[in-house]
């Protein structure tokens, strides 16, 4: 069996917040399990991957900047349409990155959810993973 990515484990502001961002974003996602062990807890996502929320417990030191301070500088999932949940995350007024490194082969959306946390989401136009993967030089 090829090794595939599982699940990720993301600290944010707010477990609610969070979840309404991801479930908007792709709503096949569902609660999979939330409970609270000294923090509020999420995992949310599907049979096969998801992703671990922990709230925060220290809310005044929650500055961080991304690619330059240690920690997550961004998620990537596969979405079937880009555009649409580009749509519905400018619609429920989510920041658009204006990252753009789109190309024939996939186009790529980046997006900040209330924690700071940037999503990056990515469709394929082909299945070919010489050309999924296939970055200009």
């Amino acid at each position: 069996m090829p090794s595939y990515v599982e699940h990720t484990n993301v600290t944010v502001k707010n477990i609610d917040e969070a979840i309404e961002f991801i479930q908007l974003a792709l709503p096949d996602f569902k609660v999979r399990h939330q409970g609270e062990n000294g923090y509020r807890w999420a995992h949310i996502g599907t049979q096969d991957s998801y992703i671990a929320l922990q709230e925060m417990t220290d809310k005044e030191n929650s500055n961080r900047t991304p690619y330059n301070d240690v920690g997550i500088n961004h998620i990537g999932i596969v979405v079937d349409d880009a555009l649409a949940v580009e749509q519905r995350l400018l619609d429920a007024g989510y920041r658009l990155n204006e990252i753009n490194e789109n190309s024939q082969y996939r186009k790529r959306v980046y997006f900040f959810d209330n924690s700071g946390i940037e999503w990056e989401f990515i469709q394929y136009f082909s299945a070919d993973n010489a050309l999924k993967n296939h970055y200009p030089s």
